[in-house]
């Protein structure tokens, strides 16, 4: 099954890993994927919209969560989808500031409380007791994609 099926089954496979990019950001392919699983009823465990990580995605670009699933759902691929948010995202982005942005996400640590570093490592700690490798919220997202698929930490 291809990654841009117009219609994944993420209850079957999870979607593109968050630090896959798209025009440069980081996210939007694994956005485009869970909202193409949402509007197929196949959205599984997943989240889709204005909230978790994706609303990073969303708070950087201004564009409006609610025309974005309109959108998608008219059944761009991913190249169209690219086009579009370029098209109408309220804050246009430069090249270097997506550059910039995406490298922030795909290195940012849990490092804002105490709290917040222990649900981290409680999260972690699910999947495996002994991984030191996974520091990052999308290596976070890449283990519980993996194991919750079958792979072993």
């Amino acid at each position: 099954m291809s990654t841009t099926s117009p219609f994944p089954d993420l209850t079957q496979r999870p979607p593109r890993s968050p630090r896959v990019r798209l025009g440069g950001y980081v996210l939007l392919p694994r956005i485009l994927d869970k909202g193409r699983a949402a509007l197929a009823g196949k959205l599984g465990e997943y989240h889709f919209g204005g909230k978790g990580m994706d609303r990073h995605f969303f708070n950087f670009t201004g564009v409006d969560f609610e025309a974005f699933k309109v959108e998608l759902a008219k059944g761009g691929g991913d190249g169209a989808m690219l086009a579009w948010v370029h098209a109408n995202a309220s804050t246009p982005r430069q090249p270097w500031e997506i550059a910039a942005w995406s490298a922030y996400h795909e290195n940012r640590t849990p490092d804002s409380d105490a709290e917040t570093i222990g649900e981290f490592a409680a999260s972690v700690g699910k999947f495996s007791k002994d991984r030191e490798d996974i520091n990052t919220w999308f290596g976070l997202l890449d283990l519980d994609d993996y194991c919750t698929f079958g792979g072993k930490a």
